[in-house]
């Protein structure tokens, strides 16, 4: 193929908003129909994954290799009692669960799938549509969802949900403040807000002149921009409730969390908002920092790696590969404690970004450096701040004195200190009640030795 051919397929603004409404409609039911779908498998792939690290099956029952697992708990869901609080607000408690999918599912609606390709004879974009400003869109998806989790815990009448949904809500805020300035880099770098321009922007074909020489440059932000898309995906756990980050339903904590009083396909909705996210996020992810839908390197040898269906097969690769990784951290970490949750976002992410950022414009400002020289000093200074951080010789703190060296050291005529072997002495009401079963046991022991 041409690379004429090649760079028109790459889309932009220009190309949506011109398709017929069959192939608009018909670009919605695919977006919903992959959230759904995805959904489905990655619950029965979360389980066989989570399976395999404990040593155990998972679901292998209902269906090949038990896929049919996750359709069957569907429909087992949908057959039980849906049981309705007296406290609750019945109008809020209902349409709650709908916030939160509804939410997940409408940001797959800016996600690139793929280039333009042509359907029944119409040229388009495999992607639902784009604006000047989409990667805001896909923030005002991902906050607005959390008020599904909010609204469900308040309006349930009960102390655990609203616990669960005031941890949901303060969390929200700790780390979408670190997601949204991991993708400033990202607008720096490259200059659009559309997820298409930013695709296009992380194209394989670059190369850098280093000291006179060319080589191949990776075009992907996720090595350009280390330091943003760690700390993206890191909020991008915090965002949708996953472990180690899942506090507002922590269930040796809150019950079940904002989830306590539901049941039913309510709790059904709730479960499938959460996996949506997970997907919707793993998408959002691949699209600003891995490529999109864009093959990874070797794959771009061959030219039509980027052209016709195949990057779809590419972007579903690098979303499942991000769908294991969630997973991974849900079968390997244990949950954080609520205090060391929220300090991790203000005291860690947030001035490490900062810090990233400015050191990030200050580079960018350099005019006598070509723009990828920039980004290649910038990514090789973020790598060894992030070794320095890792290998850094950790100060020694000195040994606590034990309990006899703090009880010497008190000042004379200070309070008398318990016991240090923490026995309690006996209570007079108890001495007195032995001293008298003392004579009964003696003499029933000479009985029985004369026996």
């Amino acid at each position: 193929m041409s690379p004429v051919l090649l760079a028109a397929q790459d889309p932009t603004l220009a190309d949506f908003g011109k398709d017929p409404w069959w192939l608009v409609l018909g670009k919605i039911v695919f977006a919903f129909a992959f959230g759904l779908l995805a959904t489905l498998l990655g619950v029965w792939f979360e389980r066989r994954v989570v399976g395999f690290m404990a040593v155990r099956p998972g679901p292998n029952q209902v269906g090949p290799f038990g896929l049919l697992q996750t359709l069957a708990d569907g429909l087992k869901m949908a057959f039980k009692e849906d049981i309705l609080p007296r406290a609750a607000d019945k109008v809020v408690y209902f349409f709650a669960p709908t916030i939160s999918v509804i939410c997940a599912v409408t940001a797959l609606s800016v996600v690139p799938f793929g280039p333009k390709v042509s359907i029944f004879g119409h040229w388009t974009p495999l992607q639902v549509t784009d604006v000047p400003v989409a990667v805001l869109v896909l923030l005002a998806c991902s906050s607005m969802g959390i008020y599904g989790i909010v609204l469900g815990g308040w309006a349930s009448g009960s102390t655990y949900p609203l616990l669960g949904g005031l941890r949901s809500s303060a969390q929200m805020i700790s780390y979408e403040v670190a997601m949204g300035l991991s993708i400033v880099a990202v607008f720096m770098t490259a200059g659009t807000m559309s997820t298409s321009g930013i695709v296009a922007a992380q194209g394989d074909a670059t190369r850098i002149t280093l000291f006179g020489t060319q080589i191949p440059a990776p075009g992907w932000y996720a090595i350009l921009l280390l330091p943003s898309f760690i700390i993206f995906f890191i909020a991008t756990v915090g965002e949708t409730n996953r472990a180690p980050f899942d506090l507002p339903e922590a269930e040796s904590e809150l019950v079940a969390g904002f989830m306590t009083e539901y049941s039913s396909l309510k709790f059904a909705l709730f479960m499938l908002s959460e996996y949506v996210s997970m997907v919707t996020m793993s998408a959002v992810t691949t699209t600003l920092f891995l490529g999109g839908w864009r093959a990874p390197w070797p794959i771009t040898l061959w030219s039509g790696a980027n052209s016709g269906w195949w990057p779809m097969l590419w972007f579903f690769g690098k979303v499942l590969i991000l769908v294991f990784v969630f997973v991974w951290l849900r079968g390997t970490l244990p949950r954080l404690r609520y205090d060391q949750f929220m300090r991790f976002g203000w005291k860690v992410l947030l001035p490490i970004n900062l810090v990233w950022i400015l050191v990030l414009s200050g580079l960018r400002s350099i005019e006598d450096w070509q723009a990828r020289d920039r980004l290649l000093a910038t990514a090789v200074g973020a790598g060894v701040l992030l070794l320095a951080t890792l290998f850094w010789p950790s100060r020694k703190k000195e040994p606590k004195p034990t309990p006899q060296e703090q009880a010497n050291s008190r000042p004379h005529g200070s309070f008398p200190l318990p016991p240090m072997d923490l026995q309690v002495p006996p209570s007079p009401r108890t001495k007195r009640v032995v001293a008298e079963r003392e004579p009964a046991n003696i003499a029933a022991g000479s009985d029985s030795r004369e026996v």
